[in-house]
């Protein structure tokens, strides 16, 4: 089994990107907080670099924002490639799942995905 759960915080905006066969896919990293404090009493940190594909990479890049909250499920992932004669490796997330853990401060995220996601009258038998 390959699962991997976590909550933490982007350490700088969703980055959001095409393929060349334009499929969309947006790259982050995690700051994720250990269970224990140091001996100074401080949290430590480990960054979680995470990738996410289609609508699930559309929602992160429109909804999150550096600083925010973020619940993430997915898969642990390896791969490798060629930089400067060196091989380089790199271990990520995929994400299948992403959820809001805090509230937006002004509202406005959760606001904008409820005007979304609601349907409009004429798509209704009746009215909301």
């Amino acid at each position: 089994m390959n699962k991997w759960c976590g909550v933490g915080r982007l350490i700088k905006e969703p980055d959001l990107k095409q393929t060349q066969a334009q499929k969309p896919y947006c790259a982050f990293t995690v700051a994720v907080d250990r269970k224990f404090k140091d001996a100074n009493g401080q949290r430590q940190a480990d960054f979680i670099t995470c990738v996410a594909w289609n609508q699930t990479a559309n929602f992160i890049a429109k909804y999150f924002h550096k600083g925010n909250r973020i619940g993430i499920v997915g898969s642990i992932q390896t791969r490798s490639y060629e930089k400067d004669g060196q091989k380089v490796f790199i271990t990520e997330v995929v994400v299948d799942e992403a959820e809001f853990v805090e509230s937006a401060s002004n509202g406005e995220a959760k606001a904008e995905a409820k005007t979304e996601a609601k349907p409009s009258s004429d798509e209704m038998p009746f009215e909301i």
